[in-house]
């Protein structure tokens, strides 16, 4: 079963259950999805849908802290409540130390020394590693490993 045939039965299980909050956000996570396959005319795989599920996740990060330095704690919950519900369809992410040995290989691999060579490794990385890491998590620690 995809991961977006996943994500529609659980907004069928969401309405017969009358979880609002699971099948409004399930709901728009799909229109997501829905809105790329439409204008970019692509058949949706996992591999695409994972990109798409990462990006919901970075956008609800930033609410989430702008809503917080805005005194607005209770919408930083529902964006954090979000994030929570789309991590279930996103692959186990990588401990900082299971990051940091994959980095270290593909450091070595590209024989990476300087900062001059960080973008280089982080799209060596995100391509190796794909969903099971933040870009911007890969993005800092390469950076101080090459620094």
């Amino acid at each position: 079963m995809s991961i977006r045939e996943q994500i529609l039965n659980d907004i069928k299980t969401a309405m017969k259950e009358k979880n609002e909050f699971e099948r409004d956000a399930l709901r728009t996570i799909n229109a997501a999805i829905k809105q790329i396959e439409v204008d970019e005319r692509k058949e949706m795989t996992d591999e695409i849908v994972l990109t798409i599920l990462q990006k919901e996740v970075k956008k609800r990060n930033d609410s989430a802290s702008l809503y917080k330095k805005g005194g607005r704690d209770d919408l930083a919950q529902k964006e954090e409540a979000e994030i929570a519900l789309i991590a279930r369809y996103l692959p186990k992410q990588l401990s900082d130390d299971e990051l940091k040995s994959k980095l270290t290989a593909i450091i070595g691999e590209l024989n990476a020394s300087s900062l001059k060579e960080l973008g280089m490794v982080v799209k060596t990385a995100k391509a190796t590693i794909g969903a099971s890491a933040d870009a911007k998590r890969i993005s800092e620690m390469a950076k101080s490993m090459l620094s």
